[in-house]
């Protein structure tokens, strides 16, 4: 019986940060077999898996997370691979890293989870299917917003945002937080005379 010999590459880890951020899967499951190691970091601190997640590159994020790369390595922007996809919406990546047990407690450089800039951007479906996870849905940043208050505070009060807020409210949202200033989302709505998203609050 011949024995498969490893392919033989002069930088695998370079290679396979390359290939990540190419999304060449093929490349990526040739370099991790030339013997790249899986959290090697390019100059930002950015792993192979993070670089992948961020270009929504999923098939060759599904090559990592199989491997075994860390969903929750944190680069020098305090991102990780789960973080970006509230950043992406990429509902299939957060599938992929799902099965990787992300920490949904690991925090941004806002002190935000990953729900929190995924209703800033009005990212319906992913809010539905990461909602079904045991995730806060009213984790507070360091502005002192949670994921409701920034589709209301930063959201422009159309349609997309306004199913965000029904999903988030459906998902257990609590419409009493209100922030730093005591102003809740209802009131923010007001406000911004986003009457449907009012109906929704009130």
């Amino acid at each position: 019986m011949t024995e498969t010999l490893a392919p033989v590459l002069p930088d695998p880890d370079g290679t396979l940060l390359s290939a990540a951020a190419a999304g060449d899967a093929a490349t990526v499951s040739l370099a991790i077999r030339a013997g790249a190691a899986l959290e090697a970091r390019d100059g930002r601190e950015r792993t192979a898996l993070l670089l992948a997640s961020a270009a929504d590159h999923v098939e060759a994020a599904s090559v990592l997370v199989a491997a075994g790369a860390d969903p929750d390595a944190l680069d020098d922007r305090r991102d990780t691979p789960w973080l970006v996809t509230g950043v992406t919406g990429s509902v299939a990546m957060a599938e992929v890293l799902l099965a990787a047990e992300p920490d949904f407690t690991i925090v941004n450089r806002y002190g935000g989870i990953s729900i929190i800039p995924a209703g800033e951007r009005g990212y319906v479906e992913y809010l539905e299917r990461v909602l079904q996870t045991d995730i806060d849905v009213d984790h507070v940043n360091d502005l002192g917003w949670t994921a409701l208050l920034e589709a209301v505070i930063l959201g422009d009060g159309g349609p997309r945002h306004q199913e965000t807020v029904r999903v988030l409210l459906e998902g257990g949202a609590d419409r009493s937080i209100a922030d730093r200033n005591g102003v809740t989302a209802l009131e923010h709505a007001r406000a911004s005379g986003y009457d449907e998203i009012v109906a929704l609050l009130g």
